[in-house]
């Protein structure tokens, strides 16, 4: 397969997990009516860790001393930015988490020009500031800057750490050993938060089928496919795709929520994917450099 095939490949991969987060917003928001967040995550992922070990058991024995401490990295980042974003979403409105959680479109460029030395072309940045603007359009009624803000915008930056660091340690053929570590250090972090005060369970057989969703299509699967994309793509180009997330969250909320198809959804769905398109389609030129160096830890 050439590079460039897949590269679209590892695009339209990376787009389909983005759908699955964005299938979540509204059964999330639902869940946390009857189960504590850290309950949530730390079940969620107990059963996305445990899936993936049953389908991969040796995968994680596989990795290299680097690849572990990478992955270790990688997981107590995610956690730390799940537990936060989760937290946020019980004291903001849905609408607002979804965009203030999608300004890591924002703060990846530039935590990789950063930390990565990335050279972002102005048409990338062009991209950053139209997918921005779609978000804005789309969830945005009005924004109080609160403590569920607040934490929000934390969990932003630190997705936006995780996805420079995938694109500097990712690797495709490691990418089923890193996901599983990753899945049980976030499990384990959101565990040692909620074992003093014991673990609460979803009491129905809805909860439970939300729950299992949640833990193997929009957890296990879809963190095992953005480690393999982010093996192929740089972390900016990954964070315009993902921005795609609220796009998805809204029409899901049309589709199976009820809600009604506005303007305003039309307007900003249309701008983050013409950002999208911006960036997939539009040549882009050589790097001196190259797009990502390698971080060391």
């Amino acid at each position: 397969m050439t590079e460039r095939r897949t590269a679209l490949v590892a695009t339209v991969a990376l787009l389909a997990m983005t759908a699955s987060w964005g299938s979540t917003f509204f059964l999330i928001k639902d869940l946390l009516d009857r189960v504590p967040t850290l309950d949530f995550l730390a079940v969620r992922f107990a059963i996305a860790a445990a899936a993936m070990l049953l389908v991969a058991p040796r995968a994680v024995a596989r990795l290299s001393p680097a690849s572990r401490r990478h992955a270790l990295v990688l997981g107590l980042l995610y956690g730390a930015a799940q537990v936060l974003q989760t937290a946020g979403l019980a004291h903001t409105a849905a609408s607002v988490s979804g965009f203030i959680t999608g300004m890591y479109v924002v703060c990846t460029p530039l935590l990789a020009a950063l930390l990565l030395g990335t050279r972002i072309t102005r048409t990338t940045w062009a991209a950053v500031a139209l997918a921005t603007g779609g978000l804005a359009v789309l969830t945005l009624e009005g924004v109080a800057v609160g403590y569920g803000e607040g934490i929000t915008l934390v969990a932003s930056v630190l997705y936006a750490l995780h996805i420079v660091g995938l694109g500097a340690w990712s690797r495709p053929e490691e990418a089923l050993g890193m996901s599983i570590l990753q899945l049980l250090v976030i499990a384990g972090l959101c565990f040692v938060a909620t074992v003093p005060d014991g673990v609460v369970l979803p009491a129905t057989q809805g909860d439970w089928l939300s729950l299992v969703y949640m833990a193997l299509v929009a957890g296990a699967a879809a963190l095992f496919v953005q480690t393999w994309a982010q093996g192929h793509l740089p972390p900016t180009r990954a964070a315009i795709v993902m921005s795609m997330e609220p796009v998805f969250a809204a029409g899901f909320a049309v589709l199976l929520g009820g809600e009604q198809v506005t303007l305003r959804l039309v307007a900003g769905g249309l701008m983050v994917l013409t950002a999208m398109l911006v960036v997939e389609l539009v040549p882009r030129r050589r790097v001196v450099e190259g797009e990502v160096q390698h971080l060391v830890v």
